[in-house]
């Protein structure tokens, strides 16, 4: 009987598992559909080229900071965004040219594939997220990034938000569950998840063990 209970309990705990994984991918589909990163990545990891990469992404924010002064919605910024392609990229030719390099620039407005990043307390997921990409020259060296929208790229540049403000910015444009998503403390949940597995693993041994 002991042993059936067990059973019955490993089996629970799997389910819930796939379930909570399952619905944990699906807040993480939605939440990339109401972002957009921008990224800019230097040709090399030689110091002056990131700190190329740093002035052509100043320049880049210049230019767009009024056009996103009025924007409502991620709509609104996707078109702003591939209507000033060509701009961008004559933005950054610019800027490198005066840097007299000669390194080609690449801007495209897509959806790409990013690993987990922190963005003060907030922490974006793994996953396709739709972003503004700007490779200069080889694209070798370290990127820097922001969210374009919400527009916290020119809101933390203007006022200098802190974690606290930058969070209550996203959550204007975010559900509460996808706030809880970005804001969990990661080390810590991992740890959690790892004790409650750990806990059941071992009732499971001794009911499994017992006549």
């Amino acid at each position: 009987m002991k042993r059936l209970i067990a059973l019955m309990v490993l089996a629970i705990i799997i389910a819930a598992n796939f379930y909570g994984a399952k619905a944990s991918h699906l807040q993480r589909e939605d939440l990339s559909r109401k972002l957009i990163r921008f990224h800019v990545i230097a040709n090399s990891d030689s110091e002056e080229d990131q700190e190329l990469k740093l002035k052509v992404r100043d320049a880049i924010l210049v230019d767009l900071t009024p056009k996103f002064e009025k924007v409502k919605d991620i709509k609104d910024s996707e078109r702003i965004i591939k209507q000033s392609i060509e701009e961008i990229k004559k933005v950054a030719e610019k800027v490198i040219r005066r840097e007299g390099k000669n390194y080609d620039v690449k801007v495209a407005y897509g959806t790409f594939d990013f690993p987990t990043r922190y963005y003060g307390t907030i922490t974006l997921p793994a996953g396709n997220y739709n972003a503004l990409k700007v490779v200069i020259g080889n694209g070798e060296g370290k990127n820097w990034w922001c969210v374009i929208f919400p527009p916290l790229c020119f809101i933390d540049a203007t006022h200098g938000f802190t974690d606290t403000k930058t969070a209550e910015e996203v959550a204007k444009y975010l559900s509460q569950d996808e706030m809880e998503l970005i804001e969990k403390e990661k080390p810590k949940v991992k740890f959690k998840i790892v004790e409650i597995i750990e806990e059941y693993y071992n009732k499971f041994k001794v009911a499994w063990k017992a006549p």
